[in-house]
């Protein structure tokens, strides 16, 4: 039976993952900082979807523990998925080095610590996907969020590289760029209806992105238009823009 690790399941879109691929009937290992959250979550799966669900206590900004315990000769999983992350305002980052520094550290530092640790194990296996969520907030620095962006850039490039390495030693690498997102992180902003998807869009789009062997996918088509024509915009002009 494959089996499918989600790395930081504690999110809404980790847990519609989750359930997506037990739905298709592979064993779950979840992984995430709560204990109290992983067990009710592990439990919902076992009874809804009757299929093995394990987890350990994982925290993404803790990275030589994290690297440690995925490096570790336990159950490696056929696909693993990288899900964390923290969204900080600019002002906070700006006014308070903690917070800018924790968005640095999970969004980037802590999902490479991770991924590097589990990519290793795949090469030497010859086997395995590794899925990374990342954000179209990174293909272009903006004021509204440029420290998130630069943080969800470096991942990106950081999954493009790894794609190459892996490629080499039959692992796929899959990077994940869903727009906006309604979930309990994006609570209190305003989203646009249309441009935004819901947590099991986006775990359908991974599960159709992994199975058919894909490198970057955007869960909602058209953000990779959007997205190309903000990059297209001259500097000149984009500067005096609010975005």
């Amino acid at each position: 039976m494959p089996t499918v690790l989600i790395l930081g399941a504690g999110s809404d879109v980790a847990q519609a993952i989750a359930q997506a691929y037990a739905a298709k009937g592979y064993s779950i290992q979840l992984a995430a900082r709560n204990p109290a959250q992983l067990q009710a979550i592990q439990k919902d799966i076992e009874i809804r979807y009757r299929v093995e669900c394990s987890s350990v206590v994982f925290d993404a900004a803790d990275f030589a523990a994290s690297s440690a315990t995925f490096s570790q000769p336990q159950p490696l999983a056929d696909v693993a998925v990288c899900v964390f992350g923290y969204l900080d305002t600019n002002e906070q980052s700006m006014q308070h080095w903690p917070e800018a520094e924790k968005t640095i550290a999970v969004n980037y530092t802590g999902a490479v610590a991770v991924c590097n640790a589990i990519a290793i194990r795949m090469a030497e296996r010859g086997s395995g996907t590794i899925v990374g969520i990342s954000s179209v907030a990174g293909e272009r620095g903006r004021q509204s969020n440029f420290l998130y962006g630069s943080a969800k850039a470096g991942f990106s490039v950081y999954l493009d590289g790894l794609r190459n390495w892996l490629f080499h030693k039959s692992v796929h690498v899959v990077t994940v760029k869903p727009g906006f997102i309604k979930t309990k992180m994006t609570d209190g902003l305003t989203l646009p209806p249309l441009l935004t998807a819901s947590p099991m869009q986006v775990a359908k789009a991974v599960v159709h992105a992994v199975d058919k062997k894909k490198n970057t996918i955007y869960v909602k088509w058209f953000w990779r238009y959007i997205m190309l024509i903000i990059k297209c915009v001259p500097e000149f002009v984009f500067k005096k823009m609010k975005m």
